[in-house]
């Protein structure tokens, strides 16, 4: 049987979710990698995306435990009606075999087709059971990636760089956390204009325009989710402070000892000055500094992405494991 969870859910539909979740982590993903916490679980289950509304599926056994699980994030901005994303369809390893991912996957094609959308993206780790279910139901590797870590007391202690990164003549770094500072917003929404224009490749998900609410909102849902969100930024003092670069990393959950990289960026006028590792090593000793507990961060690059891998892997960054944006047309 299969149900739609409750918008929130019920503690018990959430505890039945993750555990779900859990037993498939151990089942497949490597013992190196953390499991994601309850708090990551239930933040993601209560709180929609920004520019998407989400739907949560699960498959049910006669004698009410969870047998697997799928969420879709239908975007709701104008330029991303036509597609989705599938966040999530994990079936728990000792109900595999037995039709309940075909069920979901059924579930959310029905979906998706009543609401006009012609196509669904999802990524996934290479060569496991993931890669073969979507395999088989037509799904294509678009977007190859890899996912990357970063060890931080490694690199903290053994990277010969000073303790505070040089900057070319007037330009400084600041940080913050949480949503950015309202003297800095605008400065901040600026240096996100060449996101709006990313080219995307073979991906049917439009870049979002970057103004200052969206920006705002997703440092939100980070909070709202139980999270963090740490901000360093290089300010260009004889341009008013405009934001040059900057870097972002988050922590899903207070306990949690694996941070995720998010965006890192340079506006176009300042590339080729070392601004991306000088703001990304300043950020690691920051991060470091407030929550001594994070021993890693995580991040996904494309493969072509030559430049932001060069940038990692001065700072310390190894390649963990393949994985790849998979696509579909309906």
């Amino acid at each position: 049987m299969l149900i739609t969870l409750g918008s929130p859910p019920s503690d018990a539909e959430t505890e039945s979710w993750y555990g779900v979740v859990a037993a498939a982590h151990a089942r497949d993903l490597p013992a190196s990698v953390p499991e994601r916490s309850r708090v990551e679980t239930e933040g993601k289950l209560r709180m929609p995306p920004v520019g998407g509304r989400s739907l949560h599926l699960a498959a049910v056994a006669p004698d009410g435990a969870y047998e697997g699980v799928a969420s879709l994030v239908l975007f709701t901005e104008r330029n991303n009606r036509h597609t989705a994303f599938l966040d999530t369809l994990i079936v728990r390893p000792d109900a595999r075999r037995h039709g309940i991912g075909a069920a979901l996957w059924a579930a959310i094609r029905a979906e998706l087709v009543a609401g006009g959308r012609t196509s669904v993206s999802t990524v996934l780790e290479l060569g496991g059971a993931g890669e073969a279910f979507v395999d088989s139901l037509g799904f294509t590797n678009v977007l190859p990636l890899g996912r990357y870590l970063q060890r931080v007391r490694q690199v903290l202690e053994g990277i010969p760089l000073p303790a505070h990164p040089a900057l070319p003549d007037g330009l400084r770094f600041t940080d913050w956390q949480g949503v950015v500072p309202d003297r800095l917003a605008e400065a901040f929404t600026r240096a996100h204009e060449p996101l709006s224009d990313l080219q995307r490749g073979q991906l049917d998900e439009r870049t979002p325009c970057w103004d200052t609410d969206r920006i705002r909102a997703a440092a939100r849902l980070v909070e709202e989710r139980g999270g963090t969100l740490f901000t360093s930024a290089v300010l260009d003092t004889n341009d008013a402070d405009a934001v040059v670069a900057y870097t972002e990393v988050a922590l899903a959950a207070p306990s949690d000892v694996r941070a995720v990289q998010y965006d890192t960026l340079v506006v176009p006028s300042h590339r080729g000055r070392g601004l991306a590792r000088a703001v990304k090593r300043h950020h690691l000793e920051r991060l470091h500094e407030l929550r001594p507990g994070i021993r890693e961060i995580s991040t996904t690059v494309a493969d072509d992405n030559r430049p932001m891998l060069a940038v990692n892997e001065a700072l310390g960054y190894r390649r963990e494991r393949p994985a790849g944006v998979f696509r579909t047309k309906l």
